[in-house]
């Protein structure tokens, strides 16, 4: 006897969503997109895939992204291609190749999938959703302002703002990230014995990194580190002084995190990550900063920029349960003559703006129960009876009452 087929699995970390779960996803996504517009960032779209060395050239082939996450392959030709881990690099391959630059400043906002082969926890998944706010072209602090701003209020209107801190840091100018970096790896070097071994590995790499160490055993000699403030030049100072300033004035909250830090070298001035708890452990919902020297990576001018990223996943865990989708009214045809004349008053009802489905199974009673499960606000029953008089039956299923309405005339009664 022929052995059944075992269904397909999905691939562990990716998911599939149906009702609310996928609601709340939209939610975000739609929340996003009126924020977007009142800050005036332009909606733009990047690709999925990329060259190898987009990503290997921004992110950095040391970090654990390029070296263990990302998904890459040879295509047919033989180049080495990998779908995207998140967007900023995209965006800044495509400001310099699809001749973006004249637009400068530019604003621009966008969410999708990005991959990782990470392992899946709780609002982190292999095919994951972001949202992306980037501000090329433009130097100023009054930029970060505006970036920081906007997260702030998008948070808010997702409900939860109150819950989110803005931990902020500065990670200077070149000449001060320098000095900083050369302290830190004296500091880090006189303790390298009682360092973790990944922190030890980092120390000659990128010292910096250590500041964020999850080892225990590294915490004390972090804690007693030298911090950036020491070392900043009076223009860094005063980039950070405006940009503290700005979100003071904007109403943003924020407190100083000095441990803050992004490892790659073209990273300047502003950090910052929205940090909550909402989701049990503390955790970062949104984060960014400003990369000035990133597109000088892809063999561009310089030329600043500051942007952030959130995940959608986490994020729609957080806020409450959308209202479900449900249709205004639903049709229950009865007989041949009633299904065929349905069908035309339906894709009317449509074209009208009105939210309309049909019932076309069981008896009447089960038919009207399920307009009712729907949440639609009437029933529209037509038959042959209606048909000869040139009406419908309109009840209204919340207070139970019925009247006969002119078939030309049922959108306006529906919408009264």
């Amino acid at each position: 006897m022929r052995a059944a087929m075992k269904s397909p699995q999905p691939i562990r970390g990716m998911q599939s969503l149906l009702g609310e779960e996928a609601d709340r996803m939209a939610a975000v996504v739609a929340a996003f997109d009126r924020v977007r517009r009142l800050y005036g960032f332009q909606r733009v779209e990047v690709p999925v895939l990329e060259a190898t060395e987009v990503f290997a050239r921004t992110i950095g082939e040391t970090t654990d992204v390029v070296s263990k996450e990302m998904y890459s392959f040879d295509d047919r030709s033989g180049d080495s291609v990998t779908m995207r881990p998140e967007f900023t690099a995209g965006i800044a391959r495509s400001f310099l190749s699809e001749g973006w630059q004249q637009y400068a400043p530019l604003k621009v906002a966008t969410h999708g999938p990005a991959f990782r082969y990470e392992r899946p926890q709780k609002g982190r998944f292999r095919q994951f959703h972001q949202l992306d706010a980037e501000i090329i072209g433009a130097a100023e602090p009054a930029s970060d302002v505006e970036l920081l701003a906007f997260a702030d209020q998008l948070l808010k209107e997702l409900g939860i703002g109150e819950g989110a801190i803005l931990n902020l840091n500065t990670l200077g100018d070149p000449e001060t990230r320098n000095a900083w970096r050369d302290a830190l790896y004296e500091h880090f070097n006189a303790h390298s014995s009682d360092l973790s071994e990944e922190s030890r590995d980092r120390l000659e790499r990128n010292p910096l990194r250590i500041l964020d160490s999850k080892a225990h055993s590294d915490w004390p000699i972090v804690d007693s580190a030298p911090v950036i403030d020491d070392f900043l030049t009076s223009e860094a100072a005063d980039f950070f002084a405006a940009v503290t300033a700005g979100l003071d004035a904007a109403g943003v909250r924020w407190e100083r995190a000095p441990r803050l830090v992004r490892g790659l070298d073209y990273y300047r001035h502003t950090a910052f990550e929205f940090i909550t708890d909402r989701l049990g452990a503390q955790g970062t919902v949104l984060a960014g900063g400003r990369y000035d020297g990133l597109i000088e990576t892809l063999g561009g001018p310089h030329t600043p920029a500051v942007g952030w990223a959130a995940g959608i996943e986490r994020l729609s865990m957080m806020i409450g349960a959308p209202e479900p989708e449900r249709p205004d009214v639903v049709l229950i045809p009865l007989g041949e003559r009633g299904e065929a004349a349905a069908q035309r008053l339906l894709a009317d009802l449509r074209r009208d703006g009105i939210a309309a489905e049909m019932a076309f199974r069981g008896n009447m009673k089960k038919r009207l129960s399920r307009a009712n499960s729907a949440g639609a606000r009437f029933a529209l029953i037509l038959g042959d009876d209606e048909l000869e008089r040139g009406v419908i039956q309109v009840k209204d299923l919340r207070s139970g009452e019925q009247s006969a309405v002119a078939l030309g005339e049922v959108a306006e009664a529906v919408r009264a």
